[in-house]
């Protein structure tokens, strides 16, 4: 990737020098703003560290914050993501020397971000999982059978009751964080390489009904799954290329690194004009519902679901959610620094017919911004992204439409 560091201001002349995508003009709320579609980020470009392999919904690939973070932003700059999710523009952001601040209405966002900034030893995870094996497996008081043999049952409930102990009594430490983070991530999925037995994928958790419907038809009963093995097994692919330097790097980050759970319209922690750079991807209307898909992670990590998922904000209607955005962007405009850039995705939702863009330039330009310019990234979606009837390059939240604008005073 070559870098546009020795000049900030983009153009159609630096983009098509450096990148060479098609370059076209859109109108906009009045406003006349480039359009570049080409090959951004994808596949033929580095690839992403395995550190990022943790399921989320609506996540982004980790190409995507590298390319605006090499793009708009030197060392120690910090950079923002609001709706952070699993953490990938904070992790990537760490990985390439930046300061990080991550948001999420949803505290399972810090869950499964923050542990990855302490990179642990295999053998040090091992050793603590071999402890939790000696306390004695409880009796079974939850009704989680339509997805969990009763031994494997047992041992969440096990693993469960050790991490909210730790927590209670203070003693909680960046060990016990990643064997929480690992579980929460293998806790349901399609392959035998989770804790359950087969369901939707990793990233979206069904009810218990729907479980015995989806056994039903399928014909299958919950084999056991030896937890510890697989928490071992999820930790050895996440840490399998990290090198030395990335090591460093993440955990040099925790010394200013911020994990917050605030809502994106209201973020008075962060420092006004302190942001260089946000990359995020904003919740799109009623596409997905953050509360369900997660209940039994947040039933894990003793957080009430129903509780965040009314603190999430959700809209059923653009004008609903264009209103949101505003809101959102008169904060990012408060922490961003002068020269200082955001990065937001928008979707073509609703098949095609609403581009969210239409709407969020001039929500942004009400709050100060100037817009420099859309980004369409063309790719080859991924096998995930079929199951959900998304089409290469024709509909769905994965067309990767990034919003750019400045702040410029």
């Amino acid at each position: 990737m070559t870098s546009f560091l020795g000049d900030l201001r983009i153009s159609p002349e630096n983009i098509q020098d450096k990148i060479r995508p098609e370059v076209d003009f859109v109108t906009i709320a009045g406003t006349s703003i480039p359009r570049y579609t080409g090959e951004f980020w994808t596949a033929k470009q580095r690839q992403a560290s395995s550190i990022h392999e943790i399921s989320y919904r609506a996540c982004f690939k980790p190409q995507l914050p590298r390319f605006f973070i090499d793009l708009l932003t030197r060392e120690n700059d910090v950079v923002y993501d609001p709706f952070s999710g699993r953490g990938t523009t904070a992790i990537e952001a760490g990985l390439l020397g930046r300061k990080v601040i991550a948001n999420d209405a949803n505290p399972l966002g810090r869950v499964l971000t923050e542990p990855r900034f302490h990179i642990p030893d295999l053998p040090q995870i091992e050793e603590t999982l071999n402890r939790i094996k000696q306390i004695k497996l409880p009796a079974s008081t939850n009704n989680l059978s339509m997805f969990y043999h009763p031994k494997t049952n047992a041992e969440i409930l096990r693993l469960k009751r050790y991490l909210a102990k730790r927590e209670r009594s203070s003693q909680e430490d960046n060990l016990d964080r990643w064997i929480r983070m690992v579980a929460t991530n293998r806790l349901t999925g399609h392959s035998k390489g989770f804790f359950s037995v087969y369901t939707l994928p990793p990233n979206q958790a069904v009810t218990r009904e729907s479980q015995k419907k989806i056994n039903k038809r399928l014909r299958q009963k919950p084999k056991y799954r030896d937890t510890h093995s697989l928490i071992l097994k999820k930790s050895r692919s996440l840490l399998r290329d990290l090198d030395e330097n990335d090591t460093e790097k993440l955990l040099f980050a925790t010394k200013t690194a911020r994990f917050l759970s605030n809502d994106s319209r209201n973020t008075p922690s962060i420092e006004s004009e302190s942001v260089q750079l946000t990359v995020t991807s904003p919740p799109f209307l009623d596409v997905v519902n953050y509360g369900t898909d997660n209940w039994l992670r947040c039933w894990f990590n003793s957080i009430d679901a129903e509780k965040i998922a009314n603190r999430i904000t959700t809209t059923s209607t653009v004008d609903e959610w264009s209103v949101f955005i505003g809101d959102v962007f008169q904060e990012l405009f408060r922490l961003t620094k002068n020269g200082g850039w955001v990065a937001f995705e928008v979707g073509e939702v609703r098949g095609g017919r609403i581009r969210l863009e239409e709407y969020v330039v001039p929500r942004a330009h009400a709050s100060g911004f100037r817009c420099a310019g859309l980004l369409i990234n063309r790719q080859q979606f991924t096998k995930t992204s079929n199951i959900w009837g998304i089409s290469n390059n024709r509909k769905g939240t994965n067309t990767n439409r990034i919003v750019l604008f400045r702040k410029e005073l």
